[in-house]
């Protein structure tokens, strides 16, 4: 076909393909993250207290808005979801995006 032989149109397609995903990507490259999807939060509380461990009873670092996305981890102990930097937030005031990975 047009003197281009079989091995280098399936090179062509390759290449063409690869082109296609890094654009759909939006030029950046595709890793672990986005091949086995994120878990990402949206705050369900007027404002969520942020503890430093999985318990009402661990002391508060921080405070979230309502709304606010967060990356969170698949993980949840009692009751509590674990961040992605390592805090953790009631999981009843959270709700995982439409379109993250928290199974």
């Amino acid at each position: 076909m047009l003197g281009i032989p079989l091995r280098g149109m399936i090179v062509i397609g390759v290449l063409g393909a690869a082109g296609l995903m890094y654009v759909a990507n939006g030029g950046k490259q595709l890793g672990p993250e986005q091949l086995t999807g994120e878990c990402r939060v949206t705050v369900t509380a007027d404002i969520l207290n942020v503890r430093s461990g999985p318990a009402d009873t661990q002391p508060i670092v921080a405070t979230v808005q309502r709304d606010a996305v967060v990356k969170a981890e698949r993980t949840v102990q009692n009751g509590f979801r674990l961040l992605s930097d390592g805090r953790w937030v009631n999981d009843q005031f959270v709700t995982p995006t439409s379109d993250s990975d928290c199974a």
